[in-house]
């Protein structure tokens, strides 16, 4: 169940993905979208979270830690939208897709194999195949309007979207872990505000953007992009935390490629058949293969079939 779970939320990223472009095509701008859709994101995680599971209790460190997440990811789609109005739609989401690989090498190096963060051979040669594919993926791309911009706006989101990351792994340990040296114990890392804090400070710094812009009157277009777009983002979410939640040792070990990999195969189809995009899929094979190698944890996965 948890793999059908991690596929569906896989989807309905790359549904939300899609929205975002379309938007754009349609004279909106990354701004409007991103405001209308982290607001919707906003309201629906509250209905998932705190009111589904009637968990309402807040406390002080997690509200530092949803917010400070919440910069993070709010930068993150800021740097994302920029990079769509400058480049190749499918290349770009892949590209933020590889951030996957930094985390666990973050938590390795601040945290080590006492807490379960352990970097092995296989992650870096995994890591340098991602990074091999993405360079050959985007090497023949003439479909830049600005390259230099590009390559800046996406390799800021990756770098942001690696943090953000990083933040939901810190959590996670935080619960996990009683003698965890994080600075929330794991009944405050429990609280059901995490993902609504989140989205809540990503809106409101896409708001700003918005309005300090002058920016033109939303159409009708771009908020039916925007509410489609922010619903699928936050029940993508959803999915992939309960995921995390019932998943067996075996599916631990692989959801998270498994969700990657979705959206980069996904993203690469519709630039394809919609963007006439020039997708290199033989260079998106070396790339999943990377992340499969990078991310997958295979000592959990041998441990399984040779107990």
């Amino acid at each position: 169940m948890a793999i059908t779970f991690v596929i569906f939320a896989g989807l309905l990223t790359a549904f939300s993905n899609y929205y975002m472009r379309k938007s754009v095509d349609a004279g909106g701008s990354s701004k409007s979208f991103l405001m209308i859709q982290l607001s919707i994101a906003f309201l629906v995680a509250i209905l998932l979270n705190p009111i589904r599971t009637h968990f309402y209790a807040i406390n002080l460190p997690m509200l530092s830690l949803g917010l400070g997440a919440g910069m993070l990811f709010g930068f993150m789609m800021l740097f994302l939208g920029k990079a769509l109005e400058n480049g190749p739609p499918g290349l770009t989401f892949a590209l933020l897709s590889s951030a996957t690989v930094i985390p666990g090498l973050i938590m390795a190096l601040f945290f080590g194999p006492s807490f379960g963060f352990d970097y092995k051979l296989w992650h870096g040669l995994g890591s340098f195949i991602v990074i091999l594919g993405l360079f050959w993926a985007g090497w023949g791309v003439v479909l830049i309007r600005d390259r230099n911009r590009w390559i800046f706006f996406s390799l800021a989101a990756v770098c942001l979207h690696a943090l953000f990351l990083s933040t939901m792994q810190y959590r996670s340990l935080a619960i996990n872990f009683s003698n965890s040296p994080t600075f929330l114990n794991s009944h405050e890392a429990q609280s059901q505000w995490f993902m609504p804090l989140i989205y809540f400070v990503a809106a409101l710094m896409q708001a700003f953007t918005f309005f300090s812009a002058k920016s033109k009157r939303i159409s009708s277009i771009e908020w039916r992009y925007g509410v489609f777009g922010g619903a699928a983002n936050s029940i993508s979410t959803f999915f992939l935390i309960w995921a995390t939640e019932i998943a067996g040792s075996l599916e631990q070990a692989i959801i998270f490629p498994i969700f990657s990999v979705t959206i980069i195969l996904l993203c690469n189809f519709w630039g394809q058949r919609f963007y006439q995009e020039n997708v290199n899929w033989k260079a998106s094979q070396l790339s999943v293969l990377g992340l499969f190698i990078a991310t997958v944890d295979w000592k959990a996965i041998s441990s399984f079939f040779f107990p």
